[in-house]
């Protein structure tokens, strides 16, 4: 607006500036990342069954990468930092109290083992009516089961021994060996002096593929630079490479393995996995307890894994004549012979019958090692944590966004070397080396498979960034989040602020065509207003609990942020 002589006029905008003003779901957006709430809120559908009465909630998206939703993203590495410090440093041995079956439980077994005999005699006479009968009836007795509260597989009425292959254990003659050690059930480290129990910080890499620009390099032109390209991409090991990248997690696994038998005891991990400059993962790993160092260097040089799969060294086939699918075979076919491809179990039974078979790749660890010792409770283990989780709300294509045009080519490279590289045995891939994959059907699309091993933004990174062992902190991250929920619901209830119990409201995803599902933006609104309420009640708790001062002020502040 501006003043005349006349009155106050409007100030035209041309349809540029139009376009840059921000809407309602820019501001929602804006102020959901300020309330730190879900910017995302998926619809769901609350039934009491009291009651009968139905409500819609916006449930989290619960997105890891901050790009995306940047307040799901900061509860989810939270969750992690909190399972990190309290797994690192336990000086207690983790329990796990085990729930006695139940009546029910053992009823329900007695059942489906009457269910089997059955089953096992009209396999025998051939009555496949019946068969189908006891499986309906096995099928709702699961259900009971699992709801009463048991875990794990029940055995299939129709599974049968299969012939499982062995390869030989002796170890290869080109690497050192490691002590056996019995592995004793204890998880803590040792303490030292009485008081001092340690803990170790330590990182893995892959081996070299050959130069790289490193951080403060001299390039050829006389520039320094660092972006993680090769010096010479023409004898760059991209194989190699990309093999690693995609048997990773399996070394990763083994060095576990070797370690634990090297010290004799549980040794407990939290590791998180992040790309270098390179493209190659590596690991940023906290280990409960002290090992020494000249352990982890013998571990690591004697840790390798052997992949047992057909060579897959020469292309047979290409993107401009693949093999296709023969129905009335059942299998893959040659495009010109029409001959059946070999299976992949044929191609196994072929190199068990070659004498001193070499595997198709062999994996292992570069030679630097850089464990660290950390005592907990010091503003060293806080930062360690801070490190091991401030990639975790990034994708991998954001951490590795290359920084210049010869570390995009490099990328390129190798992702092209991936689309090449089978990362399973199910994995279409396979084709190209006239091998029929695993389980393949006519659905499977010769020559490419749709795993994150083969996908450009990932790079062959594993999906799971994050690793941890069964005895970390003896609690799964819904424990945790719970252990907040209880503290928050704890400290409202010492002032008097009591939140209605809704563990009894049935809770499902809503209908494709629900009309009654409110739109997103009302469930930002509502989830706004519902947040601004909450950390008002949570704050003033707080100050009941804790009296004023510079040092609570500041705590009370983050706790309610």
């Amino acid at each position: 607006m501006k003043n005349t002589t006349a009155g106050v006029v409007p100030v035209r905008q041309t349809a540029a500036q139009r376009r840059s003003l921000p809407d309602f779901r820019d501001i929602a957006h804006a102020l959901a990342d300020d309330q730190h709430i879900c910017r995302r809120p998926v619809p769901m559908r609350a039934e009491d069954p009291k009651t009968l009465q139905v409500t819609y909630i916006g449930s989290p998206c619960k997105a890891t990468i901050e790009s995306v939703c940047p307040a799901c993203a900061a509860k989810a590495r939270y969750l992690r930092m909190t399972q990190c410090h309290e797994g690192w440093h336990m000086d207690n041995e983790p329990q796990v109290d085990k729930l006695t079956p139940t009546e029910q439980q053992k009823g329900l077994i007695a059942a489906r083992s009457d269910l089997f005999a059955q089953y096992q005699q009209a396999a025998d006479d051939g009555d496949r009516e019946a068969m189908a009968g006891i499986r309906e009836v096995v099928a709702s007795l699961d259900v009971e089961l699992r709801e009463s509260g048991f875990r794990g597989r029940l055995p299939d009425f129709d599974a049968k021994l299969t012939d499982r292959r062995k390869r030989s254990t002796s170890r290869r003659q080109d690497v050192p060996d490691l002590p056996r050690l019995k592995v004793a059930k204890t998880t803590i480290g040792r303490e030292y002096a009485g008081k001092y129990r340690p803990s170790t910080f330590v990182t893995l890499t892959l081996d070299s593929y050959g130069a790289v620009h490193s951080d403060g390099a001299i390039g050829r032109d006389g520039k320094v630079c660092g972006d993680g390209s090769p010096r010479d991409p023409e004898t760059y090991d991209y194989t190699r490479a990309a093999r690693d990248i995609v048997h990773f997690a399996a070394l990763f696994d083994r060095w576990i393995q070797n370690l634990r038998r090297a010290v004799g005891w549980d040794v407990q991990y939290f590791a998180t996995v992040e790309p270098q400059k390179r493209g190659a993962p590596h690991l940023h790993i906290a280990i409960r307890g002290s090992i020494p160092h000249a352990v982890f260097r013998a571990v690591t040089a004697a840790t390798y894994h052997q992949v047992w799969w057909p060579h897959h060294d020469l292309e047979v086939y290409t993107e401009s004549r693949m093999p296709v699918w023969d129905e009335s075979a059942g299998t893959f076919t040659d495009p010109d012979t029409r001959q059946p491809l070999t299976g992949w179990d044929e191609a196994l039974d072929v190199m068990d019958l070659v004498d001193e078979l070499e595997p198709a790749h062999v994996v292992r660890f570069g030679a630097q090692v850089k464990p660290i010792g950390v005592l907990g409770g010091t503003e060293d283990a806080d930062n360690k944590v801070r490190y091991l989780t401030k990639y975790l709300t990034k994708s991998v294509a954001e951490i590795i966004e290359p920084k210049s045009r010869r570390a995009a080519e490099h990328y390129d490279r190798l992702h092209a070397e991936l689309q090449h590289t089978p990362c399973s045995p199910r994995c279409g891939v396979w084709l190209r080396y006239g091998i029929v994959p695993k389980g393949a059907t006519a659905k499977t699309q010769p020559g490419r498979c749709k795993g994150k091993a083969h996908r450009r933004d990932t790079l062959g990174m594993p999906g799971r960034r994050v690793l941890t062992s069964r005895r970390w902190s003896n609690k799964t991250l819904p424990d945790h989040k719970q252990d907040r929920a209880d503290f928050v619901r704890q400290t409202l209830a010492a002032v008097g602020i009591v939140k209605p119990d809704r563990s009894h409201l049935i809770i499902t995803p809503v209908e494709p065509g629900d009309k009654n599902v409110p739109p997103r933006d009302h469930m930002i609104m509502a989830s706004v207003s519902q947040r601004i309420t909450w950390r008002a009640e949570y704050t003033n708790a707080l100050l009941a609990a804790s009296p004023p001062g510079p040092h609570n002020d500041s705590a009370i502040q983050q706790a309610a942020a």
